[in-house]
C-alpha cells in the first residue's frame, strides 16, 4: 500500500496488513535466454525468437493474428462512453487492444502507460515494448516502479503516483516460478517453431541444391564396362528436355532406344515422416495460441464439423478468456479516474456467437415459471421502465 492508502485505512479503523514479500527479480527473464548451443536447443532471446516466430513462420503469424486482430475488432461495452473511447483509440498507429493481446501471446507480459493531460486526467493509453520494460521491486520484492530501456537511455515509470492511482498498467501471463514476469505461449511453440522453421529451411536447400528426379535413365546394354560416348549423352540428354520435360509433356509415353530403361524415383518412408514431423510442428504451434488447426488451413484435421464450430470454439476458448484478461486489467487500472470502470465484449454483437445467444432466448423465452424481469436480467436486459 502507498502512503495515502495506508492513511485512508487509518482513519476508516481498518487493519493495515503488510503484504508478503515477493522473490526480488531485476530483469526479464527473456534476457537471460541465451542463443543455439552446438546442437543442443536453447532458449533465444525474446527479439530473435519473435523474428523467428512471428516474422518468418507463417503459422504462428496467422495464429497470433487470428487472435490479436479478433480482439482488436471485438465490439466492447463500457460503463462510459469516454472509458471506451479511450480504450478503442489508435495511440502512435498502434491498435490498444490488438497490441496487447499479440504481446500477451508472444512474452506474456503487456505494460500499458497511463499518458495524462495538464488536468491530470487520462488523455491516450501507451502500450509499451514488453522486451524494454523490466520491473523495479522495492524492499519486499513489490513492483515499485518499470525501467523503460531504449539503447543507453533509461526511464522510470513509478508504479503508482502519491494517490495511488497506476503509471503503467501491468497485464501478465501466469508463470508458475516467477512473481514478477509471466510466460506467453512463444515461449511453450519455441520448439515446435524452431522445427518447423527448420524444415521449410531444408526443402529451401533441398530444392536449391539437391531436389531429387522423377527417376534416372539408366544404361545397360548387357556388356559390362559399357559406356555412352559424349555425342550420345549430350543427344539424350536433349531430346528427354525437349520432348518430355515441363508441364506441357506431362504424361507423354516415352520411346527408349535399346539399352535404355527408366527407373522412377519415389519418396522413402523417412522422407514421408520427415512432412509428416513438420504438419505435426505446425499443429503444436497452433495448439499452443490456442487456434483450432482447421482456420490456419492445416489439412487432416476433423476434430470440429466445419469452420463454424471451429470459429465458435476459438472465441470461447481463446478469445473471450484473453479479452475478458485484458479489459479487467484495465478496468481495474483506470478505476481512480472512471469510478466503478467496466468493460467487456459484448456478446451480442459477436456474430460467430449468434447460435449460442439464439439458443439462450429461445430457452429464456419458454420459461413460462420466469417472470419478464427475471428473463431480461438473465439476458443481460435493462429493466424495462415502469409505465
Amino acid at each position: 500500500m502507498s502512503f495515502f492508502q495506508n492513511l485512508a485505512a487509518a482513519f476508516k479503523g481498518a487493519a493495515v496488513t503488510p503484504r508478503a514479500p515477493l522473490g526480488r527479480s531485476f530483469i526479464s527473464p527473456w534476457a537471460e535466454a541465451f542463443d543455439w548451443r552446438g546442437d543442443a536447443r536453447a532458449s533465444l532471446p525474446y527479439p530473435e525468437a519473435s523474428r523467428e516466430a512471428y516474422l518468418r513462420n507463417p503459422v504462428a503469424q496467422r495464429a497470433v493474428r487470428l487472435v490479436a486482430e479478433g480482439i482488436g475488432g471485438a465490439p466492447i461495452a463500457a460503463s462510459d462512453p469516454d472509458l471506451a473511447r479511450l480504450v478503442g483509440a489508435t495511440s502512435a498507429g498502434q491498435a490498444l487492444m490488438e497490441t496487447l493481446a499479440s504481446q500477451l501471446l508472444l512474452h506474456g507480459n503487456a505494460y500499458v502507460q497511463i499518458l495524462r493531460d495538464a488536468e491530470d486526467e487520462v488523455a491516450e493509453l501507451y502500450a509499451l515494448r514488453p522486451d524494454r520494460v523490466n520491473v523495479v521491486p522495492d524492499a519486499t520484492g513489490w513492483p515499485s516502479a518499470f525501467a523503460y530501456r531504449v539503447g543507453e537511455q533509461v526511464m522510470t515509470l513509478p508504479a503508482s503516483d502519491d494517490f495511488g492511482r497506476p503509471n503503467v498498467i501491468h497485464i501478465r501471463g501466469f508463470h508458475p516460478t516467477d512473481d514478477h514476469y509471466g510466460a506467453g505461449c512463444l515461449t511453450a511453440a519455441e520448439d515446435a517453431v524452431a522445427v518447423h522453421n527448420a524444415a521449410s529451411r531444408w526443402n529451401i536447400a533441398l530444392l536449391e541444391n539437391a531436389a531429387r528426379p522423377s527417376g534416372a535413365m539408366v544404361y545397360d546394354p548387357g556388356e559390362p564396362g559399357a559406356t555412352l560416348t559424349a555425342e550420345q549423352f549430350d543427344r539424350i540428354k536433349a531430346e528427354l528436355t525437349a520432348a518430355y520435360a515441363g508441364g506441357a509433356n506431362a504424361g507423354r509415353p516415352m520411346l527408349l532406344e535399346g539399352g535404355l530403361k527408366w527407373q522412377p524415383m519415389a519418396m522413402t518412408p523417412s522422407d514421408m515422416d520427415f512432412a509428416t514431423l513438420k504438419a505435426s510442428a505446425a499443429r503444436d504451434i497452433a495448439l499452443a495460441f490456442g487456434v483450432p488447426p482447421m482456420l490456419i488451413g492445416l489439412p487432416g484435421d476433423s476434430t470440429y464439423a466445419n469452420y463454424r464450430e471451429a470459429n465458435r470454439a476459438l472465441w470461447r476458448l481463446t478469445l473471450l478468456p484473453l479479452a475478458g484478461k485484458l479489459l479487467a486489467a484495465l478496468s481495474e487500472g483506470l478505476s481512480p479516474w472512471f469510478g466503478q470502470a467496466t468493460l467487456a465484449v459484448d456478446l451480442d454483437r459477436v456474430p460467430a456467437l449468434a447460435d449460442d445467444r439464439e439458443t439462450l432466448w429461445s430457452m429464456v423465452s419458454g420459461a413460462d415459471f420466469l417472470s419478464g424481469a427475471e428473463k431480461r436480467r438473465i439476458l443481460g436486459l435493462e429493466a424495462e421502465a415502469a409505465r
